[in-house]
Parts: structure tokens; sequence; C-alpha cells
């Protein structure tokens, strides 16, 4: 006896059917959708009519009409595009870098030529591949410093309070004891030859040790005649912008000492300057000290915010208001280089003094006990540290080869 219900059977194909019809929905094809979706809705009307197969036929109406929906959509949306290959060119790499035109050094000479355009000292020939410091209209904060002005940099600064002086050493700076350009020059000549105009320069020191010359004092205004000697040497000192002991107490603590040092003979924080006035400024910083002549105010202190952005040291709010007050005259002021000198070269270079007799010469190994007229006299290291004036080097006061054992040019270690 046959217990199966009629109507049941046959809905094997049906379902199969369906499946098929999601299977090319999810293939894409939008025709082959349609073209199913009418002949299921065909059949299904046609089964409607017949009493015992409105079910079935109801079924296929359904399902004829969600793959006429689907295979609508696909038709309908839009066919996908390829990328369009990019009108811009990308931008040429260099394969090596532009040769920067070679500076001559300075030959072996007792006088050189007053003009200071023709002179080349031994600072600028290291940073001639320093970037210039021109403003440019993209000031935003990822603009590279030399494309800043001071005043937008001012505003990079941190803010706070002075800290202690506990630990400050000012020998922790190193100023004087590393040559940080590698050019076989102490950094006090090196700011002389990049500063000082019309210089004269002892024989036998490649152009670096400077005998003689005239520094345009950025601090004054005036002239200032540089003769080397233990009488006359200080007229011309060299000034650390920001004051180590400044910096010690806004950021410079926490350095190491390779940062200590490189900081005390970083040509961005150095100028030759008026001795007095550089002993009348001291540690002082905007708030406290700006050169008597007004019209440097807004180079100094864009040199002083240039260093401070350089080695993240933080301002005090008296500092930072007094350094808006002068950049707000002067709003296009740039940041200054290294191997920018403290004045620009000028063509009114008075006479310089004289040089340095050829008699005066510093003694030669085989003469160890010559003196030198003018300069302080030392038998031997044991002088030099009693005078206070170790470590020696060549170059200073009172030098000769004999304290210099390994020759590295520093004697008396």
């Amino acid at each position: 006896m046959n217990n199966r219900r009629p109507g049941r059977r046959g809905w094997g194909p049906w379902i199969v059917a369906g499946i098929l019809v999601l299977l090319l929905a999810g293939l894409d094809q939008g025709g082959v959708l349609v073209a199913l979706a009418l002949v299921t809705g065909v059949l299904g009307i046609a089964l409607l009519f017949w009493r015992s197969q409105r079910r079935r036929g109801a079924g296929m109406v359904a399902t004829a009409l969600v793959a006429l929906l689907v295979g609508g959509a696909v038709l309908d949306a839009p066919a996908e595009q390829p990328p369009a290959a990019s009108t811009t060119a990308p931008a040429a790499t260099p394969s090596a870098a532009a040769p920067t035109a070679a500076t001559p050094s300075p030959t072996e000479q007792t006088q050189e030529s007053p003009s200071p355009a023709t002179e080349t000292s031994p600072s600028a020939s290291a940073a001639s591949d320093s970037p210039s410091a021109a403003p440019s209209p993209d000031r935003g904060e990822d603009a590279p410093d030399e494309a800043r002005s001071a005043v937008d940099v001012l505003a990079l600064l941190e803010v706070k309070g002075r800290a202690a002086k506990t630990g400050y050493d000012r020998d922790a700076f190193a100023y004087r004891e590393v040559d940080v350009d590698r050019n076989g020059c102490d950094t006090r000549n090196d700011v002389l030859n990049r500063d000082l105009q019309a210089r004269t320069h002892r024989s036998g020191t490649g152009g670096c040790v400077v005998l003689t010359g005239m520094l345009a004092d950025p601090y004054s205004g005036e002239w200032i005649a540089f003769v080397r000697g233990t009488g006359t040497s200080s007229e011309v000192q060299i000034d650390h912008v920001v004051a180590l002991s400044d910096a010690w107490q806004k950021g410079a603590q926490g350095w190491d000492a390779a940062t200590l040092a490189q900081f005390g003979n970083d040509p961005l924080n150095l100028l030759a300057v008026s001795g007095p006035l550089n002993a009348q400024k001291g540690d002082g910083d905007a708030a406290t000290w700006l050169p008597p002549d007004r019209s440097y105010w807004c180079p100094y202190v864009a040199r002083q915010v240039a260093v401070k952005h350089a080695y993240d040291l933080w301002v005090t709010k008296a500092e930072h208001d007094a350094m808006a007050r002068v950049l707000a005259s002067c709003p296009e002021q740039p940041l200054p280089s290294g191997s920018e000198p403290g004045q620009p070269p000028a063509t009114n270079v008075p006479t310089p003094p004289p040089a340095e007799p050829a008699t005066q010469a510093p003694p030669s190994p085989s003469s160890p006990g010559a003196e030198v007229p003018g300069e302080p006299y030392y038998a031997n290291c044991t002088e030099v540290r009693a005078a206070g004036a170790a470590p020696i080097r060549a170059g200073d006061p009172g030098w000769s080869p004999r304290f210099d054992g390994d020759g590295d040019g520093v004697g008396c270690e």
C-alpha cells in the first residue's frame, strides 16, 4: 500500500534548479538569471491553474521573482573600470647628489688680501653644504627648519620654568677640546676664520691660526681689531649665543657627553664678538640681555631660537615673551645656519693691524727653547699647568710642539 502523499513527488528537480539559480547569481551572470526567471515564472503560472499543483506553481513563481530581481540588479551594475594610469610622473630620484664646488683651503701665508670676498675659512669649507636659511612660503610644522621664519619656530618651543643649576660644569661642554668638523683647526680659530675679515694667519698652520683681523662686531656695530697676544686676544671673544649654563638649566642636564660637546662647539651657537660685551652678557637670556646695537636684535634672537629648537631646549615665559616682542618687528626673519658669519662681509674694511713679523714664528722642534715675543713662555708642562693653561693646544699663546708628545695638537694633557 502506498502511504506517500500525492504532490510531493518531483520536488527534487526544482530544488536543484533553485540551487543552480543561486550559483549563477554568484557568478554574476545577469542575463542567465533573467532568462531562467522568465521560464520558471511562466511554468509556475501555468501550474497555478492545476488544482493539485498550485503550491508547486506558487513556489516557482516566487523563485522566478527572486531570480528576476537578482538578475536585474546584476545587469544594472556598472562594469568595473580598470584603474586609470597616473598622469603625474614620479619625481626623478637622483642617483647621486650634485657635487658641490670645492672650497680651496687657504695657502700658508703671513698676510692675506684684505678683500673679504676672496677669503675662505676652514669652517666655511666644512659647512659649505649647510642648507640655506632663506625663508619659504611653506611654513607648516612639517616644513624643514631652513624654510621657516624665526617667529614660526618660536611657537614650537616648549615654555616652562628654569631648572636648578645643580651639577653645572662648563668643562662638560668640551669647548675647544674637540674638532667637530674634523678640519684640523680648533673651534676658536674656526669661528675667527668665519667671522673676521682681512685676516692674517700664522705661517705653517695651513690657514688655521689667525694672527690679526678685523671684526664687524654684531653686538656693538663697531669695528674691533683682533691681534693675537696675551694682552690683546681677549678684545675679541667667542660667545655661546645660548649660554652654556642657560642651556644646562633648560634641558641640557639630561644630555650625554657627546651631545654636550657637540653643543659646546656648534658653530650655529658661536659668534666672535666684543670681549667686554660678552662678559657683560654673562649667561643671560633674551629676557635679561640684548645687544646694545638694536639693529642686531632680530638676527640675535633668531639665532637663539634656531639653537634652542635644534637641541630641544625650552624657554621661560619671560624669555619667550621677550623673543616674541623682538620678532614682532621682523616676522620674516629667517633662521641662520652655522656657516653664516655674525655680520655680512663689508667692502669698507678698516686697515687691519700689522701682521706678526716672520721673526715671531712659533718655535720649531729644532729650537724648543725659543721664546715668541708678545706671548707667554712655558719651559715645560709643569709651568703650563701652574699657569692654568693646560691642556694647551696648537695656536694657543705659549704653545710649543715639545708639549705634544703624541702629535695630536694637544699638549700637557
